[in-house]
């Protein structure tokens, strides 16, 4: 936490699948508290059942809002974002995401705030055109994570509010289940992205290819997954099957975005958001692969889950409305 700012203050809330984000900006939209409580998994398993991934995030509210006491002493929030949903579509749903609902409008309606129900994949998508300074426009947009593997088109008509229209993407595995899957199969722990990308990095010879899986729009993981693991089961080096993964990843993305600058070249550039967008060897490799388009990526720090693109979106729609 930083010190008390002396603006008003706009607060974001997530309460993803492995996350509890609380997140805080002021009307210039500067950071002023960025705070993440990841939940505990336990060993060996791929993940947490959403039952427990809720008790967790109800337990993990409080502390945040306990941790942000001190800088609210000398400011008051002005308006609140909360995801409450994954997608921004009807019959988009999932029980983790009431918790930053409920706890986002009892603090509005307590505190007589305007409040914003917001979804997680727009908060990816402002968090990634927020850390990348990229102004309002029209963007391909790739979503990558353990829950979510989408081409999107975006457009921020006016300032916070954003249109996603969904293009394409994977038709089974997402890319994080993908590294997830076969991180564990490594003995890794959930979530195995930093520890995949660690193994990766040893490899010496990247001659070793897994096959790709592409019919224009449409990805598939599963097939080039279940032969992962049976490379993994023949005693192939961890290091050199991790780097296959990670170009089986960026090689079947890539396909899949040139299908559509193809298509349409309506885009002032390729904005690619979600924790897999971390990963720095398949980021190099996107730029290397992807053509006709100028590629962003947020912050490796605002690619994980976060609220901090809600905070902007709550600040960014607020401010607009009431200048008019």
């Amino acid at each position: 936490m930083k010190e008390n700012p002396e603006k008003s203050l706009f607060l974001g809330l997530d309460t993803s699948a492995y996350t509890t984000s609380l997140a805080l900006v002021d009307g210039d939209e500067k950071l002023i508290a960025d705070n993440r409580i990841p939940l505990p998994v336990k060993e060996g398993a791929l993940g947490l059942r959403q039952s427990e991934a809720v008790f967790a995030h109800v337990a993990n509210m409080p502390l945040l809002w306990k941790d942000s006491a001190e800088i609210l002493k000398g400011a008051a929030v002005t308006a609140i974002a909360a995801s409450v949903q994954p997608r921004p579509v009807s019959g988009s749903y999932m029980p983790v995401f009431k918790v930053s609902e409920a706890f986002g409008l009892f603090l509005a309606e307590t505190m007589g705030l305007f409040f914003l129900p917001s979804s997680h994949q727009e908060g990816h998508v402002m968090a990634g055109l927020w850390s990348s300074d990229l102004p309002c426009g029209r963007y391909l947009v790739l979503h990558l994570s353990g829950g979510t593997t989408e081409i999107i088109a975006s457009e921020e008509k006016s300032p916070g509010n954003l249109k996603l229209d969904l293009l394409g993407g994977t038709t089974d595995l997402n890319a994080g289940q993908f590294i997830d899957r076969l991180g564990l199969a490594m003995g890794l722990p959930f979530p195995a992205g930093p520890g995949f990308e660690t193994i990766a990095a040893g490899c010496r010879a990247e001659g070793l290819a897994l096959p790709v899986a592409v019919r224009g729009s449409e990805i598939s993981f599963s097939g080039p997954a279940s032969h992962a693991e049976r490379l993994l089961e023949q005693g192939c080096s961890k290091a050199d099957l991790a780097r296959a993964v990670e170009i089986c990843i960026a090689d079947s993305l890539s396909a899949a975005v040139n299908y559509f600058i193809q298509k349409e070249d309506q885009y002032e550039g390729l904005l690619a958001v979600g924790g897999v967008t971390a990963n720095l060897f398949i980021r190099e490799r996107l730029k290397e692969r992807i053509t006709g388009l100028k590629l962003f990526f947020s912050r490796p720090r605002f690619a994980a889950d976060n609220a901090v693109g809600l905070a902007v979106q709550a600040a960014r729609i607020y401010q607009n409305r009431t200048s008019r």
